[in-house]
């Protein structure tokens, strides 16, 4: 996925459409600035004809990279939404975190509650909170951080970040629920003989990436599943940590761009 393109088109049939969300970008209308660019008006203008429309049946964060599913008839929208009110909906998120956990696979069991201060971020509520899980894969380290495979089994607010944090663990260049610091090379390489002056971070965003989702197609009944290449960003962050660190826990058919 090049910089500029706000997405690329990973399926499209006559009832769904499957695409790659780039970093920074809302798939819905947000209550928050109900007049930010979007996803699903940004495809609905490119792949939908007079009179149709994209309607959006699960949501990811704005700067979170990867899958988005919508519906393009109201038929698909309804079996759609019941399969992921049902929980029939599979998703599987790559994330690079600070640190290495202890464990090789974990489930957080957590309730949670959004929009918990002034900055909407989502905390821990035993008390009013929603049932929320989410199961970890350690998929292993690179230097001081961890590629982590997280599948989330409901889907809350930023439930993959805090349940991170609530397991001592932060994705990096996350600003809400880590240190929101760009990674640079020259933080990370001791050889490194740049210029800080013009030093560009290698990754200046969230580094969390919807990578695979599998659900029954909403007409035929059967299974789908779906995978999305890491955008240039995410995958050049890989490599640059594979060839600092001499290990890449992803392996060679790492969904790179």
């Amino acid at each position: 996925m090049k910089r500029s393109e706000p997405f690329t088109v990973i399926h499209q049939d006559a009832h769904i459409v499957v695409l790659n969300k780039a970093p920074g970008l809302l798939v819905a209308q947000d209550r928050w600035d109900p007049d930010a660019p979007r996803l699903d008006a940004i495809a609905s203008a490119t792949l939908c004809g007079e009179g149709e429309r994209l309607y959006a049946v699960h949501r990811i964060d704005k700067d979170t990279s990867g899958l988005i599913v919508y519906a393009k008839t109201e038929e698909a929208h309804r079996a759609l939404s019941m399969s992921f009110e049902r929980r029939e909906v599979d998703k599987t998120y790559h994330a690079l975190v600070h640190g290495r956990p202890a464990w090789d696979e974990t489930e957080v069991d957590i309730p949670l509650r959004a929009d918990a201060d002034v900055q909407h971020r989502t905390v821990r509520d035993r008390r009013e909170g929603k049932p929320s899980v989410t199961v970890f894969r350690n998929i292993g380290p690179c230097g001081p951080f961890s590629w982590i495979e997280a599948r989330p089994l409901t889907g809350r607010t930023h439930q993959i970040r805090a349940h991170l944090l609530l397991s001592g663990l932060t994705i990096a260049c996350d600003p809400l629920y880590g240190d929101g610091q760009p990674l640079y090379l020259s933080k990370i390489k001791r050889s490194w003989r740049g210029d800080s002056y013009e030093e560009r971070p290698i990754l200046a965003r969230l580094a969390l990436h919807a990578w695979r989702i599998s659900f029954a197609h909403p007409v035929s009944g059967g299974r789908v599943s779906f995978e999305a290449p890491y955008p240039k960003d995410l995958d050049t962050t890989r490599k640059q940590l594979a060839k600092i660190f001499g290990t890449d826990p992803l392996g060679e058919g790492a969904p790179g761009a």
